[in-house]
């Protein structure tokens, strides 16, 4: 039998051995694939977290206010605003036309008079609680008429409804910082004494501080390495159904599986040389992609791809998510007659699985239904598996849901293409 089974995987090596340029794409375009979508999006993050987002800021105001918040967003970290265009000073109307060029996301237009009518609808707030309190006081502004103030923001067409909720509330909060200052500072002028000034704290007592929800495990903070290693190690992983197809109906076309039929070799042996085969190639994709994250990312300015604790965990992971993509591959090579029925139906389902299973859009991000769909698809519980090991730190234990789910799934294929296979030729 082990003879037997070693022919098999010798005939299957040859079969590749034939179209070595194919071969060399299965390795070297997920490496490509890998390498372009990291940095891609790496430098995404980059973009949003290290470079400051330039503002049109158009100030009709010329007030404190405007200064204040002026302040506040080179203070932020996150902007910087522009008031000046090729040396001309910005008005609504030039902001409005270069927002709608694209040159700038967005553009924000401060109304006139917004200082000095803020101050005042301040000063009217705080006297109508003192005046609850009865507190006199000398002078009183509360006859006065103050009109809302209404701050523009313009959105460059083409940006993400995301983005603008995003860059809404963070303008909202800078707004809402500088009024509450000024209303510490109203109370703190109508009932600080000369001699004993009141002293208000104005930071934050609240703040956010971004936590591991494993306190106990000193995980890193996820990135795109993270993120991107074990999705497109999948891609490349499933892809290899491609092949494996083509082979099979090779051997259907061709008479070799005639041939072998007269041979008194078991089916299970003539499929156990090709899972074997493959299983192989997806170990080699899956090493050398580990590879160019340890070695190669570090060096073009990505994170490196931490697998010390769990290699061996990852390793299991291939292997049944191998199994998952080579029973995929042996029914579409058993169900299609021609080499131009597996080809463009195996690439075109690889793509599929890979977005309905989360490679390439998060699925909390889909529609409700698709992401009931997308529990249907073996990639997205290999990809769980990889998220179990690589980001929430997970243990065999953990992962054993997955590779369950992608062994049985495995089963299902190969028993449905030997049943299909025994009907066919009984016919």
């Amino acid at each position: 039998m082990w003879y037997k089974l070693w022919m098999s995987i010798k005939k299957e090596l040859l079969l590749l051995k034939r179209d070595f340029g194919g071969l060399i794409i299965l390795f070297i375009m997920p490496l490509i694939l890998v390498v372009t979508v990291t940095l891609i999006q790496n430098s995404s993050y980059q973009a949003i977290s290290d470079r400051k987002l330039p503002i049109v800021l158009v100030d009709n105001d010329r007030g404190s206010i405007a200064d204040t918040i002026k302040k506040q967003i080179n203070a932020s970290g996150t902007f910087e605003y522009v008031d000046q265009i090729d040396g001309v000073s910005v008005t609504e109307a030039l902001a409005k036309k270069e927002v709608n060029k694209g040159n700038y996301q967005m553009a924000l237009v401060l109304p006139k008079n917004l200082s000095r009518d803020l101050n005042l609808k301040i000063d009217q707030n705080v006297e109508k609680i003192l005046a609850e309190f009865s507190i006199e006081q000398e002078s009183s502004v509360l006859d006065k008429t103050v009109e809302d103030k209404e701050i523009r923001l313009y959105f460059d067409p083409a940006t993400q409804s995301s983005f603008k909720e995003g860059i809404k509330n963070a303008i909202d909060k800078m707004i809402a910082q500088t009024e509450n200052q000024l209303i510490y500072s109203a109370f703190q002028a109508n009932l600080a004494s000369s001699s004993a000034p009141l002293s208000l704290d104005v930071n934050n007592f609240i703040q956010f501080k971004e936590m591991s929800p494993k306190a106990e495990q000193q995980s890193s903070k996820p990135n795109s390495v993270q993120h991107n290693v074990p999705a497109w190690t999948l891609f490349a992983i499933f892809f290899i159904m491609v092949p494996l197809s083509i082979n099979i109906v090779k051997e259907k076309t061709l008479g070799t599986q005639v041939r072998l039929r007269s041979n008194p070799t078991p089916t299970y042996i003539l499929l156990a040389g090709k899972t074997v085969t493959y299983l192989m190639i997806c170990l080699l994709q899956f090493y050398s992609i580990v590879l160019v994250g340890l070695y190669l990312f570090p060096q073009i300015g990505l994170p490196k791809f931490e697998v010390h604790g769990y290699f061996m965990l990852l390793t299991i992971m291939t292997l049944f998510s191998g199994l998952a993509a080579i029973g995929l591959g042996i029914i579409l090579g058993t169900l299609a007659k021609t080499q131009e029925q597996s080809s463009p139906f195996g690439a075109t389902f690889v793509v599929i699985l890979a977005a309905v299973g989360g490679v390439w859009i998060p699925v909390f991000a889909m529609p409700l239904m698709m992401q009931y769909v997308s529990k249907l698809s073996p990639m997205n519980w290999a990809l769980s598996g990889y998220y179990d090991i690589v980001l929430r730190n997970g243990t065999l234990l953990d992962i054993v849901p997955e590779i369950s789910l992608l062994f049985l799934f495995f089963v299902i294929m190969v028993s449905i293409s030997i049943l299909y296979d025994k009907k066919k030729r009984s016919v």
